[in-house]
């Protein structure tokens, strides 16, 4: 007699490891969840009191193979709060608060620590980020997935009103580029990272010159939630747009928020960039354009503002707000110019 354990799935475990992930889950709901993980669908109750323009926003993305660098050390955690927070900042360029998220979890074979680690990260995300964590699906899926390995995303929906969105029809000529410090690559760029560790033959727990520690350490550092610095600049100036700097860096994600006949021009030299990027460069001899295009180079936001919010943002010198540069009209096919 064949039985599905016998293909490599073994349900009982997997009921076992999802069980937890629901305890954890628990910790993040609130009122609004009338029914979380458990059911076929979660059900969450939006407020009464919303105004007559309010609009849902929504987000889904990964962790792509900053897994695979999770799996070799063997710490997950960051790996949770990686997929909430990138979502969150994906949402947070709307202007949108975060309501709920789901999480995707495949793998070739569900190990409960690994899957209860990566719920710790998710559950911790998504208390900081004031989010529920309502359901999800867990998947085994030998044959697909190696033996150890997985892959994990994320779906967020967020909230904000019609009139409050922010984006490119709000950013003018003249608008100025705040931007807030990445905490290292992020969720992007591993895949080269990882092929050039494998080239040198160098393993997680070498220091690279010119950083801070392991290799390893600093490629787990986790992806930074902007939701309250961006909150705080909002309480006391105006913001046009902001643009979160994921895959393709700056020169790619900062053209998303701008309309078609402005482009912004970056100052290089307004900050430092990390030793990580330049150990990086040095140690696969990366191209300058290449290097800017796969990394976020210490930026992980960017806000469009007016003038006068730059003078603001001073206040808040808690969250590191640094200027980079400004906006103005096109004049070629260049969206963003690095001087």
């Amino acid at each position: 007699m064949s039985r599905y354990a016998d293909a490599g799935v073994d349900r009982g475990r997997a009921q076992a490891a999802v069980a937890r992930v629901a305890e954890l889950a628990a910790t993040t709901h609130n009122s609004s969840v009338l029914a979380g993980i458990g059911p076929f669908a979660a059900v969450w109750k939006l407020a009464s009191n919303l105004p007559g323009d309010a609009v849902l926003v929504s987000s889904t993305d990964s962790v792509g193979t900053k897994s695979k660098v999770a799996v070799a050390v063997g710490r997950h955690q960051g790996i949770g709060q990686d997929i909430v927070n990138h979502c969150v900042n994906d949402v947070l360029t709307t202007g949108a608060e975060p309501l709920f998220f789901l999480d995707y979890f495949a793998s070739g074979r569900i190990e409960a620590n690994v899957l209860e680690q990566l719920a710790e990260g998710m559950a911790q995300a998504c208390r900081e980020n004031g989010c529920a964590l309502v359901g999800g699906e867990t998947a085994e899926m030998p044959g697909v997935y190696g033996i150890g390995d997985y892959d994990l995303a994320g779906f967020l929906i967020g909230m904000t009103s019609e009139a409050e969105v922010l984006g490119p029809p709000r950013v003018r000529d003249g608008d100025r580029l705040l931007a807030l410090p990445s905490t290292g690559l992020h969720t992007n760029g591993y895949s080269l990272v990882r092929h050039l560790l494998a080239e040198r033959e160098l393993e997680y727990d070498t220091q690279l010159p010119g950083t801070t520690g392991p290799i390893g350490d600093l490629l787990l550092a986790v992806h930074a939630s902007y939701l309250e610095p961006v909150r705080a600049l909002r309480e006391i100036a105006e913001v046009h747009a902001l643009a979160h700097i994921t895959g393709g860096g700056i020169i790619e994600n900062l053209p998303r928020v701008l309309p078609d006949d402005l482009a912004a021009r970056v100052l290089r030299q307004s900050w430092q960039v990390p030793g990580l990027f330049t150990a990086l460069q040095v140690l696969g001899d990366i191209p300058e354009d290449e290097l800017w295009r796969s990394f976020n180079m210490g930026v992980g936001m960017i806000a469009v503002v007016p003038e006068a919010t730059v003078a603001a943002a001073v206040q808040l010198g808690q969250y590191g707000f640094f200027e980079i540069g400004q906006v103005g009209q096109r004049q070629g096919p260049d969206r963003v110019l690095l001087s």
